[in-house]
Formats: C-alpha cells, structure tokens, sequence
C-alpha cells in the first residue's frame, strides 16, 4: 500500500492553495497526493466567477455603447455576435485553467495529481479509481476539497423542459430570445442582468420578498429597481409551481400573492444554490460527520470529526461559498496539518461582492446581525448623489455603515455602487483590524472615487451631508 503525507481529494481552489501552501511550509519534503474527478481548477475557474465576469463585461461595454452618459458625447452602437462573444468567453476559460493550474502544478515536483475519484475506506485509507486501475491509499493526513453542485428544485414538468444551470449556461451557441431565471441570489441575478443587457428578455422568479435576501433591504430595493428599469421583470414572493412544453417554448406556471400567472420562455436558468459534493466520499467509514445539508462540519482550524481529516471550499458548513475564501481555507488547513494550531478562520471580515452593475459589496455585519449581537446597532446610510465621482459617473447606489454603538467599533459596511470590489476591502480591514469610525474620518482618501462613500458614511454620523463640503476633513 502506498503512503502519502496528505492526501486531497478535489482540485479546485482550495486543494491548490492547500497543496501549495503544505509544499511550502514542508520545503517541498511533504509527499502529497491530489485526487481530481473533474476539470482543474473547480467550479471558479470553469463554470463560475471566470466566464460569468468575462460574459458580464462584455455586457456592460455593449450596454454603455448604447446609452447617452454626457451631453455631446453621442453613443455608437456596438454590434453582437452572440455565438462569438461565447466562443471567446470559453477560450479565455481554456487559457486561464491552463496558466493558473495545469501549469502551477509543473512548479509542484511532491504533488501527485491522479485524474480519477477518491473515497474513504477507513480513518486513514482512501481507494483512488482512474479508467485504468483502481488502488488503495494510506495517508497521514487527508483534506476533502470537492467543492459543491447546483441544486435542482423538484418542480413538476422540469424534465420536460430544457434547462440551464449556472455551470452549464456557457454552452449557449445562441442569445435566447425570453429567459425565465429562477432564484434571486448572486450568481443568478449576475447572468440575468448580462443576458439582459445583451438583448434577452429576462423574468425572475423569487420565493422570498426580495432579491438578495441576506444582504441588507436597502440594497436589494434599490437593485430590483434598476434592474426592473433595464428591463427585467422580477416576480417576488412567488414560485413555479409547475412546467411544460409546448413546441418551441416552454411553459411556467408562477403562483404569486396576485394569483397563478403564465411565463412562457425558451431557455429555464436555474440559480437555486447549491450543495455540497460529500455524497460518495464513504465519509462514515472516515468518521467525518455531515449536517442536515451534507456539509462537513469543522472547527476553525478546518478539522473535521476526525483529527487526522480536514476540509476546505464549498463542502464545508458554512455562512459563504467564494473562491477567495475558499483558498483562505485551503490554507489555514494545510497549516494546521503542517502544525496544528498555527491558524484559524474568521468569517467576519469576509467581503462579499455580487457582481451586477451597480455591485453590491458586503462584509461584516448586517444592521439586524448587529442588534442581535449587541442589543443596539448605530447605522447611517449614505447616497451615491452625494459622492462626486458617481455624480460624475452617471452611477447611482448607497452605501451603509454599521458601528457599535457604544464605542463606534466598525462591525459591517454594505454598498451599492460602481467598483464595489475595488474598495470594499477597505471596509474589510478595518472590522479585521478593530478600527473605528473615526479611524475612517482620519484616514485621508482619494478624491474623487467610488471609495469616497465609505468616509462619507462615517463623517455622517457627526454632521448632515448637507452641512458638508467637498473633502471636509
């Protein structure tokens, strides 16, 4: 039987940040095996935040090159090659998997990538299956990195009808004509709006009485009205009760507070969330136990029900599933398994950007999460029109900081606005590092920028907006 130091099973970011950081910390001694059922790189890369922000891109150039931003500036109207623009979008899949994967692993001489499926047959044995032979394993210690799926809802007639999920969605040849999107979530509402720049007629389809749910109401009021202003129709509070076909198009029936309506459609996107992919691992002779969900629970150092078993990435039970955190995890697992107890994960200062446009930017806590914890909250929220590079800009939104109110401590920042991600990982450090609003005020910032709103946001707790001037401390 063959013996491995570590043994991962998963290829995607968190087994490549884990396998990289264990060779790292060892100098290259640890002998590490990597185990991958699918294309290199996980869901990110290949079905997730790669073609979704090269396709969402692409949208907004040929969106803008049709609107009137200044006065004197006339707009040229871009042309669409739909069949193209996804031609080059799987391209730049193609080359990005292959430089930030297949190549990095060439850098690796102790890894031992084995195209193939892995699953536990005890606490300390894994069989390795490939198309040729089927072996058996010993490993000193073991990371589950499997990542997640799409969850598909239990609809009547959906095996009736053609439908997408957000990892297969980039198959498309053709721009659909009327696309009916159910779920209100992140990635969900990141292709609707990109296929509805690009001419498609979107419906979107939400149980709750809100998209983004988790995020704070504000945001997601403000979001459903400029995506109903580009054109989407957003059903809230409602749900597909039932499926069909009928030639060419499908049918939805949508129960909603105003009664059974019917969507007709030619492409069904399913954006439902996701689940994680434990079942198979034979996860109960390992000793790795699950939740009601599947995901495998962990303390913070990752470590599972089993000492010698970590887990990373999207099978994990926990608040968010992103890439970036998911290498966070990779890392703090491989170094515990290195040397245990020398890192920790801590979620609070996690950010978050959905990927529309305006972006929505999160961390930390909500204004509820934050009376919750504490009793109290203090907030202010601040809008864009008051920040001079989005008057500039032609870019609307908010933003909304959320302190302690005792001593001012910043626990949460949350924002509607053009270029989220380029700053929300300022509001990240200062909950990370323990600052406060007025570490924020003393901080001196660019003018003018997007990034400008967060200072707003905390000179507003001491003065109206209106009382201030450009750059007033």
């Amino acid at each position: 039987m063959e013996k491995y130091d570590l043994a991962i099973i998963g290829a995607g970011a968190a087994g490549f940040s884990a396998a990289i950081k264990a060779s790292e910390l060892s100098g290259g001694r640890m002998r590490i095996l990597m185990v991958s059922a699918g294309r290199l790189g996980g869901t990110c890369v290949n079905v997730g935040c790669v073609p979704s922000k090269y396709l969402i891109e692409a949208a907004k150039h040929y969106h803008l090159s049709h609107k009137t931003l200044f006065k004197g500036v006339a707009p040229r109207g871009a042309g669409l090659d739909f069949g193209l623009l996804m031609d080059s979008l799987r391209s730049f899949v193609d080359a990005m998997r292959g430089e930030k994967y297949e190549e990095v692993l060439k850098h690796y001489d102790n890894v031992e990538l084995v195209r193939g499926r892995a699953a536990f047959t005890s606490s300390t044995t894994i069989t390795v299956e490939t198309d040729e032979v089927k072996r058996t394993v010993e490993f000193q210690k073991a990371l589950i990195a499997t990542g997640s799926s799409p969850s598909i809802p239990k609809i009547p007639g959906l095996e009736e009808v053609e439908y997408h999920t957000t990892e297969t969605i980039w198959s498309l040849e053709k721009a659909p004509e009327n696309i009916l999107l159910l779920g209100g979530g992140a990635v969900g509402l990141e292709i609707g709006q990109a296929l509805q720049r690009l001419g498609c007629n979107v419906t979107l389809v939400e149980v709750l009485d809100r998209v983004l749910p988790a995020m704070e109401p504000e945001i997601s009021t403000a979001l459903s009205e400029m995506l109903a202003g580009e054109g989407m129709r957003i059903l809230t509070k409602a749900r597909v009760v039932e499926l069909s076909r009928h030639g060419e198009h499908g049918h939805a029936v949508v129960a909603t507070n105003e009664g059974r309506q019917t969507v007709e459609f030619d492409t069904l996107l399913l954006g439902t969330g996701r689940i994680a992919n434990t079942s198979g691992l034979g996860l109960e002779k390992a000793g790795v136990d699950v939740d009601v969900r599947g995901s495998i629970k962990v303390d913070k150092t990752m470590r599972t029900s089993n000492p010698r078993i970590y887990a990373a990435g999207d099978c994990v039970a926990k608040p968010l599933m992103l890439e970036t955190l998911s290498a966070r995890e990779g890392v703090v697992a491989a170094s515990n398994i290195v040397e245990e107890g020398s890192a920790s994960m801590d979620y609070l200062a996690v950010p978050l950007v959905v990927f529309t446009e305006p972006q929505v930017g999160s961390v930390g806590l909500t204004e509820r999460q934050a009376v919750e914890r504490y009793g109290a909250c203090s907030c202010r929220v601040v809008e864009l029109e008051n920040v001079a590079k989005a008057r500039i800009a032609g870019g609307m939104g908010l933003a909304k900081l959320v302190v302690r109110p005792d001593d001012g401590g910043v626990v949460g920042f949350h924002t509607l606005s053009p270029n989220a991600a380029e700053y929300i990982t300022e509001a990240a450090l200062y909950i990370k590092d323990g600052k406060t609003l007025v570490d924020i005020i003393d901080t001196v910032h660019v003018f003018p920028t997007y990034a400008e709103a967060i200072k707003l946001a905390a000179q507003a707790f001491l003065r109206p907006i209106k009382k201030m001037s450009c750059c007033v401390e």
